[in-house]
């Protein structure tokens, strides 16, 4: 499945290359279905977001997610809208009810509700720690200068979904904007075939605080929560990741709404040493290779023979998933087994491709954290497995992916708030930069700025 090969070999060389240049969102056929999406939703209202929530989530089985080209999307929802119009077809209940809600809770199980009290209990405790405080400075020469700090008015929470009950994506993107402050927390969710949204998400998202929950998926949904319709009011932020149509339509409604980044497929890199149970570092790998075929794993080790091992390693473990088609496309696409000559020279490759998840699976791993500069979460040790991270740890699995752990981070407090500088000065306080300001203002040619300070020196 996976052979070993030194990192700077020819081959070693070009599985690094394929990585570093794992596509970034440049599918024009895609985005051109998602400018129409969102134009059509902006435009339209409930009429279009009904209506693509019918063609692409909630109609007949065999027409579930398919992904049809912008000319048939066109032709479909025009479709639709002329038979809604007319009464045709009956207003989608969108907004999860109460009774749904009550009924998600008598469904789950009691042993899977405890723990994701906990969960949550975790994650709130991580998150609270991440708050600021507004502060306020005077000082004797008449000024005060500060810096207030406040949580947006409303965010949209996109929690992948359809068929499968992302839990603990739930709690990861709603209890940081709960924990900020946030008043009004929606989450937009694919509905399943027959409509309904799976019980764990919706207790999930009940225990993590949200407010309202909207059966919309993809990026129709990203285009309600920007913009708004009748059934959905606007926010202001939107997070939480999703697949390309949601990704590039969050690419597209960025400026008219806040957004915390724009995900791509999973990823991790183990860097490894000798002391490295082979076993270990093949699950490791192949929990994020489960994930997409576009998923990527990668060793780096200075143990050739441990590289060895976890080759023969990930051809037994990959026999006994279900996955297992999914995990041998990732593995040999973007899957790697990299040996160097020491871990100073891992740690300069993992800054390089900037890793979601980086493990560190060394005998001193806290002596090699000071050479990590890019990566989303740093998982460190033996016993520090990355699925750790994903459910109960506490720290947030919401990463940055393809190389921007360069410049983004994990989503956090922080982006569910903004800040704004407060400026108090006296007279006496301002007659002391008064010169300096029309000085500033007349060398950039901006006459309005420096009479704004002159009038007042005039008094």
């Amino acid at each position: 499945m996976l052979k070993a090969y030194r990192a700077d070999s020819a081959e070693g060389k070009a599985q690094i290359d394929t990585i570093l240049s794992r596509a970034q969102f440049e599918m024009p056929a895609v985005q051109a279905s998602v400018d129409a999406i969102v134009q059509n939703v902006r435009g339209k209202g409930d009429a279009a977001l009904f209506g693509y929530t019918y063609i692409l989530d909630q109609s007949q089985k065999d027409r579930s997610n398919i992904r049809l080209g912008k000319d048939e999307l066109d032709t479909a929802l025009a479709e639709f809208i002329i038979k809604y119009e007319n009464s045709q077809i009956v207003k989608p209940e969108i907004l999860v009810s109460q009774e749904e809600i009550d009924a998600a809770y008598a469904a789950i199980a009691p042993e899977l509700l405890a723990v994701l009290r906990r969960a949550a209990a975790r994650i709130r405790d991580f998150h609270q720690k991440q708050k600021h405080n507004s502060w306020l400075e005077p000082n004797a020469s008449g000024e005060l200068l500060g810096q207030m700090y406040r949580a947006v008015d409303s965010a949209g929470i996109y929690v992948p979904g359809g068929n499968a009950a992302l839990c603990s994506s739930v709690l990861m993107n709603i209890i940081p904007a709960q924990v900020a402050g946030v008043p009004r927390i929606c989450m937009a969710t694919p509905p399943q075939n027959d409509g309904s949204v799976p019980a764990t998400t919706i207790v999930a998202a009940v225990e993590a605080g949200v407010t309202e929950i909207f059966k919309m998926g993809g990026a129709q949904a990203i285009a309600a929560l920007a913009f708004g319709t009748e059934s959905v009011p606007r926010v202001d932020k939107i997070a939480g990741p999703g697949n390309i149509f949601v990704a590039l339509a969050k690419r597209a409604v960025f400026g008219y709404v806040g957004i915390d980044s724009i995900a791509g497929p999973s990823e991790i890199m183990i860097v490894a040493d000798e002391t490295a149970n082979p076993r270990f570092v093949a699950a490791d790998m192949l929990s994020q290779a489960e994930h997409d075929a576009l998923a990527s794993s990668i060793l780096v080790t200075t143990s050739a023979a441990l590289a060895d091992a976890v080759a023969k390693e990930l051809v037994i473990q990959t026999a006994q998933l279900a996955r297992k088609e999914i995990v041998e496309k990732s593995l040999t696409t973007y899957g790697a087994l990299l040996v160097v000559d020491t871990l100073q020279e891992a740690a300069a490759l993992s800054n390089a491709i900037a890793p979601e998840h980086l493990e560190l699976s060394v005998a001193e791993p806290f002596g090699l954290l000071p050479a990590i500069r890019n990566a989303g979460a740093i998982f460190m040790g033996h016993y520090t497995p990355e699925p750790l991270g994903d459910y109960m740890a506490g720290p947030n699995h919401v990463l940055p992916t393809g190389g921007t752990a360069r410049f983004f981070s994990p989503l956090g407090v922080d982006d569910f708030m903004k800040k704004s500088s407060v400026l108090s000065f006296t007279k006496s306080a301002f007659d002391t930069l008064a010169q300096d300001v029309i000085t500033f203002a007349e060398a950039e040619g901006l006459g309005a700025h420096a009479n704004s300070i002159r009038v007042r020196c005039d008094e």
